[in-house]
């Protein structure tokens, strides 16, 4: 990781989890065990990676700032949402995340659901605020994106085929389509809601959604490769589950080296889509290096 990056990866963490301490308070009320419940997961730690994509596209377009943290705050809710129902004993079943006991383990299984849950709306009514930017049509193509990117055309939908793929076979091309649709829609829209609030033209919009949806890809393929070669020390969460579900993934396919070179490939591809921005996209370049070489 350059140092710029990781100065940018530290102040984007540190921006996002004070907008979310006050988009997300805690509460005296005979509710509040779902505010702790909420706050739990999203202050749990975390790369802040679709944060960061919201707020170094934003900067290609000179977005006021409070304007992109308020869409980065928003795409962490929708995250740690999935992630507090991926946990969950009727999907994945995990005991950690982030190195720390999952929702419903250290709340319970209704507290977890009602978290993720409410997490969702807290989002959207997020990006329908004025304070996220004055002009009405720009919130709404915000919301309405994001939650094509969210449902059952994206993170939703791939998430019900990846239920399905312990007793499905699925080819190259379904896999693909799978994580584009878990992992990559979310990725996709975090470097377009950048252009959609910096009023960028159609070509410079798709430049972004493509360079999302291959560094989503890339993504998901660094993550098959950790599954198998790290530890569930270092990833903070249980290694090696879908091998053991038998699950077919980018390594069942396509080998462990041919796996990291297509990684390296959609790197590539997806850092040429930025040749639109010139030298202003440097941070987009470095972080999508950074996908395929960290650790954890």
């Amino acid at each position: 990781m350059t140092p710029a990056l990781a100065d940018a990866l530290k102040a984007c963490s540190e921006e996002v989890e004070t907008a979310l301490d006050g988009l997300c308070p805690t509460s005296p009320e005979l509710e509040g065990r779902v505010f702790d419940s909420m706050r739990y997961s999203l202050f749990a730690g975390g790369k802040r990676l679709r944060p960061f994509l919201v707020l170094a596209a934003g900067d290609l377009f000179m977005v006021p700032h409070e304007s992109s943290v308020r869409a980065a705050a928003a795409i962490e809710m929708i995250h740690t949402y999935s992630l507090i129902h991926d946990d969950l004993p009727c999907m994945d079943d995990d005991d950690l995340r982030r190195g720390k006991p999952t929702n419903h383990r250290q709340f319970d299984e209704a507290t977890a659901v009602l978290a993720g849950d409410a997490l969702q709306p807290l989002a959207f009514q997020t990006l329908l605020d004025a304070a996220t930017d004055p002009d009405a049509g720009i919130r709404l193509e915000l919301a309405q994106s994001l939650a094509r990117a969210a449902g059952a055309d994206g993170m939703v939908g791939g998430q019900m085929i990846d239920l399905q793929a312990e007793t499905t076979s699925y080819d190259l091309d379904q896999i693909t389509r799978l994580q584009n649709m878990k992992t990559g829609a979310l990725i996709a829209w975090s470097c377009e809601a950048g252009a959609i609030l910096g009023r960028a033209t159609a070509k410079e919009r798709e430049a972004l959604r493509q360079y999302g949806l291959e560094l989503g890809l890339a993504f998901q393929i660094a993550d098959d490769i950790l599954d198998i070669e790290s530890t569930p020390e270092e990833m903070g969460k249980a290694t090696a589950k879908d091998a053991e579900a038998g699950k077919e993934t980018f390594i069942t396919l396509m080998g462990l080296e041919g796996a990291r070179e297509r990684a390296a490939e959609l790197v590539h591809n997806a850092t040429a889509r930025l040749d639109l921005f010139g030298e202003r996209a440097f941070l987009l370049r470095d972080v999508a290096a950074y996908v395929i070489e960290r650790r954890s």
